[in-house]
């Protein structure tokens, strides 16, 4: 490994570990959807792109080092790359953009759910709001299973079928390979973050757990696997709750699942 990609892989690692840090204090989701306060959404915003870096950095380490290789190798696809005083250059407009699409997506994410969540969550009956999260459960374990899925994972899991697809050069490919490389992504785990969101899924030990995910579904080869299974469980988890048999709730940026005895909504 050359000295630029030791550097590259150090800083990932260490980001990703300063990300974890900063994401155990989340703003208050709720107080966000009701007031739409803008200092509120920029501390959300800040928020939520430190909590993709701590969790998608570690997944996306293949691909950013697979980059730098061809920006440096002299049988590199173009003379350009051959410039090596641009590569740490292009490297950070590349996992630039890729945050750049997860910001947007956060920050749609939370105003998108902000409009049935006034309207509808919070003045419907119990029984609506289980049926409503179990919905988006099932919902996000069914795409697990769509060519959707299957496709943008491909190119997640082999980062040399995705450059030698999107190949570009100079600083505007980078900034257009980063693009499409976040909106890949976004395709593989667009249902974990809308759950984060919807459910109040954010405290760290649910990012934990589908970091986890996340990662092995993009570095394993059989990661569609991963993905299938988790899928199978959000099922599971959203037939239960819209039949009442549990009850996720809100707790304080938390997830608790109760007998339908003892209902805490």
């Amino acid at each position: 490994m050359r000295k630029l990609q030791k550097i590259i892989l150090v800083s990932l690692v260490s980001i990703s570990a300063f990300s974890w840090i900063m994401s155990v204090n989340q703003p208050d989701m709720m107080d966000i959807m009701i007031s739409y306060n803008p200092v509120l959404i920029g501390l959300f915003t800040a928020s939520w792109t430190a909590g993709m870096a701590a969790m998608m950095f570690p997944a996306i380490v293949p691909m950013v080092l697979l980059y730098n290789k061809l920006l440096t190798n002299e049988q590199s696809i173009s003379v350009e790359a051959l410039e090596s005083k641009f590569s740490r250059l292009k490297v950070i407009l590349f996992v630039g953009m890729y945050l750049v699409v997860w910001a947007l997506t956060g920050v749609g994410l939370l105003l998108a759910w902000s409009v049935p969540m006034n309207s509808v969550v919070m003045s419907s009956d119990p029984k609506i709001v289980g049926i409503i999260f179990g919905s988006i459960l099932i919902f996000s374990g069914i795409y697990q299973f769509t060519p959707l899925k299957n496709k943008c994972i491909g190119y997640c899991e082999s980062p040399l079928s995705f450059f030698m697809r999107r190949w570009s050069n100079g600083v505007a490919g980078a900034l257009k390979m980063g693009t499409f490389h976040g909106l890949y992504c976004l395709g593989c785990c667009w249902p974990y973050f809308l759950i984060m969101v919807a459910l109040g899924w954010m405290n760290i030990t649910w990012m934990a757990l589908f970091a986890v995910i996340i990662f092995g579904e993009k570095i394993w080869s059989r990661g569609i696997w991963v993905a299938r299974s988790v899928g199978i469980v959000l099922v599971a988890l959203g037939i239960l709750n819209s039949l009442g048999l549990i009850v996720i709730y809100d707790n304080t940026m938390g997830m608790d699942m109760q007998p339908v005895n003892n209902m805490v909504m």
